[in-house]
């Protein structure tokens, strides 16, 4: 992803390269304050532990000072996927299938401490105009590295068998993560896991934390690139994406990591400090 603190590129060369107007490359000030605002309520979501509706989140802005209708506060929330606890029809990535197997948390307390030793992913949706886009990313949890990545229009479960082959072609992790989602539930998915000789771990069911890594991947997409440049359609969003993981992997520098960036810490060019 490309941005104004960029000195080598022109704003009218970046637009030209993602092939968007360069309107959308400017950032105006309701993009600096709806980031703000997604911080804030990403804390407060964390805080709750996944409970707070848009009702409770928007109540708790507004004892911080905030000015802001809830009508706001649910339409950042649904771009996050962030949704509270209470009865309701939901759109969500993960819809387990009773008669898959569903494999235990292998992370709790684990001592993540190489790249290649747990490896996660998860799905999440993006709205397009007047259609959701789904997209998956499998990441390594120690260096934060995006291995593979792709969108779909659907949740069918061919399609992240497809991406966890491509994955696999690059590396093999000790341990894989995700949530009970019916797509790595599948027996597709798992056996392609097994035959890997790769151990399964899974997210224990209402607990989003559990790969809270891929969570904040989210967060940063959404504000980084899909806030950011707004895509209007397939193409773009694809050109968006593509171009926001070259730069996450490659040029983000990453606090956790010591400011260092994720391709520097997964292929070894730079430790971590312990």
């Amino acid at each position: 992803m490309l941005g104004k603190e960029d000195n080598n590129l022109s704003i009218r060369h970046q637009a030209k390269l993602l092939e968007v107007s360069r309107s959308k490359i400017y950032y105006q000030n309701v993009m600096s304050d709806d980031s703000i605002i997604a911080n804030q309520i990403a804390d407060i979501y964390g805080e709750s532990d996944c409970r707070y509706g848009y009702r409770k989140v928007h109540d708790e802005l507004v004892e911080t000072g905030n000015i802001i209708n809830k009508k706001k506060v649910h339409r950042i929330m649904k771009e996050l996927g962030f949704e509270g606890i209470y009865p309701k029809k939901k759109c969500t990535t993960t819809t387990p299938n009773k008669e898959h197997r569903i494999y235990p948390y292998l992370l709790k307390d684990l001592d993540i401490n190489c790249a290649n030793q747990v490896w996660a992913t998860d799905i999440t949706y993006i709205r397009l105009q007047d259609k959701f886009m789904y997209f998956i990313a499998i990441i390594d949890l120690y260096s934060r590295y995006i291995i593979e990545y792709g969108i779909s229009h659907s949740l069918e479960g061919d399609f992240y068998v497809f991406i966890l082959k491509k994955a696999l072609d690059k590396g093999r992790p000790e341990i894989f993560n995700t949530d009970q989602g019916s797509q790595f539930t599948s027996n597709d998915f798992i056996q392609m896991l097994s035959d890997n000789k790769i151990k399964i771990s899974m997210d224990h069911k209402g607990r989003c934390f559990d790969n809270i890594f891929v969570e904040r991947l989210w967060r940063t997409v959404k504000q980084e690139a899909i806030y950011y440049y707004k895509p209007e359609n397939i193409v773009e969003l694809e050109r968006v994406l593509t171009t926001f993981v070259s730069w996450y992997n490659n040029k983000r520098k990453h606090q956790s990591l010591d400011y260092n960036r994720p391709a520097e810490i997964y292929y070894g060019h730079k430790k971590m400090r312990i």
